[in-house]
């Protein structure tokens, strides 16, 4: 590499401090150093975006730790094909990679490919977690909505709120709101009244 080291430094929270992050960016050698305040969760690094942009072939980017690049494996797999794209080298201060020598290429592949199988692994586990829960019967997603024309027809024939609910697997309070709010918009008679 002949090119210019460009720094790259990102808090997640308001609380924390660009410093540490920064000296260790300077005493690195970086020209120009990118700094970000904003979650690493969000899409929305305009920061990032800016460094990408204005990183040359024959450069590096360098951050203190790997996490402080990207927020998944994904995405940091799509910045180091875009750096590989451009000629672009990236240093990783804390973990000891290199990108721009072969052995610290090999190093970031290993890292990111060890990264992925063990998301593949949690998403697993993650998976087959939900499949026993709905083996015990456990529910996933939004409750069904209750159904009001079914509330009304089962009012109208004389059950009581807890047979109603009872009967469409819903709580009272969701029966009992929308008698009130059918009682509010029609003026109904007391029939409907509670």
């Amino acid at each position: 590499m002949t090119g210019q080291l460009i720094g790259y430094a990102r808090v997640s929270t308001t609380g924390q401090k660009l410093d540490v992050q920064l000296d260790a960016l300077k005493a690195k050698g970086c020209a120009k150093i990118y700094q970000e305040k904003r979650s690493g969760k969000t899409a929305d690094r305009p920061e990032l975006e800016k460094m990408l942009d204005y990183v040359r072939e024959g450069e590096a980017i360098v951050v203190t730790k790997l996490d402080r690049l990207g927020r998944s494996v994904a995405d940091l797999a799509n910045i180091s094909k875009l750096l590989d794209d451009k000629g672009v080298g990236l240093i990783v201060i804390d973990q000891g990679i290199d990108t721009t020598t072969p052995h610290g290429k090999l190093m970031f592949h290993m890292i990111a490919a060890v990264a992925e199988f063990e998301l593949s692994l949690r998403y697993e586990r993650q998976m087959e977690g939900i499949a026993k829960a709905q083996e015990k019967g456990v529910k996933f997603g939004r409750k069904k909505s209750v159904d009001r024309e079914r509330v009304h027809q089962l009012r109208e024939e004389g059950l009581s709120m807890a047979k109603i609910a009872e009967e469409l697997s819903c709580s009272k309070g969701a029966v009992h709101k929308i008698i009130n709010e059918f009682i509010k918009q029609n003026n109904k008679p007391s029939k409907f009244e509670l």
